[in-house]
Protein backbone atom coordinates (compact mmCIF):
# COMPACT_ATOMS: atom_id res chain seq x y z
CA UNK A 1 0.00 0.00 0.00
CA UNK A 2 1.32 3.11 -0.73
CA UNK A 3 1.67 5.95 2.11
CA UNK A 4 -1.39 8.49 1.91
CA UNK A 5 0.18 11.26 4.04
CA UNK A 6 -0.37 13.57 6.90
CA UNK A 7 -2.56 15.76 4.98
CA UNK A 8 -4.95 13.36 4.00
CA UNK A 9 -4.83 11.35 7.67
CA UNK A 10 -5.86 14.51 8.98
CA UNK A 11 -8.03 15.57 6.85
CA UNK A 12 -10.07 12.33 7.18
CA UNK A 13 -9.25 11.80 11.02
CA UNK A 14 -12.79 12.11 11.90
CA UNK A 15 -14.48 9.95 9.76
CA UNK A 16 -11.51 7.30 10.46
CA UNK A 17 -11.98 7.98 14.39
CA UNK A 18 -15.85 7.17 13.19
CA UNK A 19 -15.19 3.81 10.92
CA UNK A 20 -16.70 5.57 8.22
CA UNK A 21 -14.35 5.21 5.15
CA UNK A 22 -14.42 3.02 2.54
CA UNK A 23 -11.39 -0.47 3.61
CA UNK A 24 -9.29 0.63 0.74
CA UNK A 25 -9.00 4.68 2.79
CA UNK A 26 -9.02 3.38 6.15
CA UNK A 27 -6.22 0.69 5.90
CA UNK A 28 -4.13 3.76 4.19
CA UNK A 29 -4.64 5.96 7.05
CA UNK A 30 -4.11 2.99 9.61
CA UNK A 31 -1.12 2.27 7.92
CA UNK A 32 -0.53 6.18 7.60
CA UNK A 33 -1.14 6.47 11.63
CA UNK A 34 1.53 3.28 12.22
CA UNK A 35 4.54 5.06 10.48
CA UNK A 36 3.67 8.59 11.44
CA UNK A 37 3.80 9.99 15.63
CA UNK A 38 2.71 13.03 14.87
CA UNK A 39 -0.81 11.95 12.66
CA UNK A 40 -1.09 8.72 15.53
CA UNK A 41 -0.61 11.49 18.08
CA UNK A 42 -3.54 13.50 16.59
CA UNK A 43 -5.99 10.16 16.17
CA UNK A 44 -5.33 9.31 20.37
CA UNK A 45 -6.47 12.85 21.03
CA UNK A 46 -9.42 12.08 19.04
CA UNK A 47 -10.16 8.78 20.25
CA UNK A 48 -10.08 10.94 24.04
CA UNK A 49 -12.20 13.93 22.87
CA UNK A 50 -14.82 11.18 21.11
CA UNK A 51 -14.89 9.10 24.45
CA UNK A 52 -15.50 12.13 26.66
CA UNK A 53 -18.30 13.09 24.60
CA UNK A 54 -20.00 9.54 24.48
CA UNK A 55 -19.93 9.49 28.33
CA UNK A 56 -21.37 12.87 28.62
CA UNK A 57 -24.21 12.16 26.57
CA UNK A 58 -24.64 9.45 28.87
CA UNK A 59 -24.98 11.27 32.36
CA UNK A 60 -28.19 12.39 33.54
CA UNK A 61 -28.68 15.65 35.68
CA UNK A 62 -29.98 15.22 39.03
CA UNK A 63 -33.97 15.15 39.73
CA UNK A 64 -33.42 17.81 42.02
CA UNK A 65 -31.98 19.88 38.91
CA UNK A 66 -34.40 18.82 36.81
CA UNK A 67 -37.24 20.48 38.79
CA UNK A 68 -35.78 23.62 39.79
CA UNK A 69 -35.28 24.27 36.15
CA UNK A 70 -38.27 23.58 35.02
CA UNK A 71 -39.70 25.60 38.08
CA UNK A 72 -37.59 28.88 36.87
CA UNK A 73 -39.04 28.44 32.96
CA UNK A 74 -43.03 27.86 34.60
CA UNK A 75 -42.15 31.50 36.93
CA UNK A 76 -40.58 33.23 33.61
CA UNK A 77 -43.66 31.88 31.35
CA UNK A 78 -45.69 33.47 33.66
Amino acid sequence: MNDCGCEKALAELEHYLHNELCKEDYDQILEHMNGCGDCEGEARVGVTLTQAVQRACKETAPEELRVNILAIINEVRS
